[in-house]
């Protein structure tokens, strides 16, 4: 969450920032809440303060007044009611404060300086391309087709097993699929010093709270239906991000970098039928995220890293991409600038998002209490925090399969997973 003194301090400045990502901070409720905690903060402190100077002589009060044999009562009755009053005013500065922190927990991260205006991902911009689509000399087909040709991807039995938007893989589909994961891994642990990281899959509300999730976008959430406040994760980035969670770490153990294959469930309440077809918004998933812990002035240059660790898994397995820079509509609500990475769809004919890379600076360590020691001043301070998809496991899988199509149905195996596929060149 934001900074509430700074907030209270520049609600105006604040309110400019939000508005780049379509979010109206309400101003003159934050200035009326802030007026009413300031005297109600001045008056608990003038009631506790009268309650401590009296609690200091009562006692004398007493004795003397028993010693002249007169009624203590009075003065036992004042020192009682010094005490309900100071409760009672703590109570209403609380109750004011937790309106100011309900308000707080459901406004969204202030978007950088960079991040584009605009209303939705139309507005979005591209910074860069990479490959060039291939040209194709017959008809091409989708993921779905392709796969149910080969009879190695079924969409009819998961809807038996489950219901709609999950699938079955078999065979070398599923082999590729595995494939594509330990490479992935491979990618990132080998060559960009990642450490692997396998955490579980069911969480708590206070993990949602502290990545963004809670309480604004409960709905996209499963939960289980006991009474034990846990969910499904809708991606690795909940669990991993809070392994650091009420923790202080040292300046030397910065950065830290994870990376974590997890299934991801997510219950696409506002998808409203969209992408219905095959792979790719399906409520089950799995992907490699990339998470990173850094130093406040290091997250910028972090950011811009991350996003070329993903880029070079497409790279590598030689798959057409482009970056873009979300515009403030687009912008998730814990992030401060994201990168979507998309890769290129023969059968669509456009490139769809594979990745999300996103600087989320102090919002979520503030939410989350994740802090490193300065050694300069000896006294804590927020981390900030990073991740991207690197990549969603089921997408790729899909454009490999479209991209590496060839005319008889069958599909050619990228030359870098051929080592995890036990030399195998192709499937079909």
């Amino acid at each position: 969450m934001l900074d509430p003194k700074y907030v209270r301090s520049q609600p105006e400045t604040v309110a400019a920032a939000l508005a780049v990502k379509g979010f109206t901070l309400d101003v003159e409720k934050l200035n009326q809440l802030g007026a009413l905690r300031r005297d109600l903060l001045e008056k608990a402190q003038s009631l506790q303060a009268e309650r401590n100077a009296y609690a200091k002589i009562m006692g004398k009060a007493i004795a003397e007044a028993k010693a002249r044999g007169e009624d203590i009562a009075p003065l036992k009755a004042k020192g009682e009611s010094l005490k309900i009053a100071a409760l009672k005013a703590d109570d209403a500065l609380d109750a004011v404060q937790e309106q100011l922190d309900d308000y707080l927990r459901n406004v969204p991260n202030i978007p950088d300086q960079e991040v584009p205006s605009g209303r939705s991902e139309e507005d979005n911009v591209e910074i860069r391309r990479w490959g060039e689509p291939r040209t194709f000399d017959f008809d091409v087909r989708d993921h779905v087709d392709l796969g149910e040709r080969c009879g190695l991807l079924d969409f009819e039995t998961a809807t038996k097993i489950t219901g709609s938007r999950f699938s079955v893989m078999r065979g070398d589909i599923a082999r590729l699929h595995r494939a594509l994961i330990q490479f992935m891994l491979d990618t990132h642990t080998l060559e960009h010093g990642y450490q692997e990281i396998n955490v579980p899959y069911i969480v708590n509300s206070e993990s949602l709270f502290g990545t963004g999730q809670l309480p604004k976008f409960e709905e996209d959430l499963f939960k289980l239906t006991d009474d034990r406040d846990l969910y499904l994760i809708p991606t690795a980035e909940v669990p991993v991000t809070n392994v650091f969670r009420d923790t202080i770490l040292d300046a030397a153990q910065l950065p830290i970098k994870f990376a974590c294959h997890s299934p991801c469930f997510r219950s696409e309440a506002g998808s409203y039928g969209k992408d219905t077809r095959g792979m790719i918004r399906q409520h089950q998933f799995e992907k490699v995220e990339l998470v990173q812990f850094v130093h406040p002035e290091k997250s910028t240059e972090t950011l811009e890293q991350l996003t070329g660790h993903a880029e070079l898994v497409l790279q590598k397995l030689e798959l057409p991409y482009r970056t873009i820079i979300l515009c403030g509509g687009d912008l998730g609500f814990s992030a401060a600038r994201t990168y979507d990475i998309e890769v290129w769809l023969p059968s669509q004919q456009r490139y769809r998002e594979i990745s999300s890379c996103s600087n989320f600076r102090d919002f979520q360590a503030r939410r989350m209490q994740a802090r490193w020691r300065n050694p300069e001043t000896g006294k804590p301070e927020l981390l900030h925090t990073l991740n991207g998809s690197a990549l969603a496991v089921g997408r790729t899988l899909l454009a490999v399969m479209e991209n590496y199509q060839q005319s008889d149905g069958t599909i050619i195996i990228p030359q870098i997973l051929r080592p995890y596929m036990g030399g195998q060149t192709s499937i079909g």
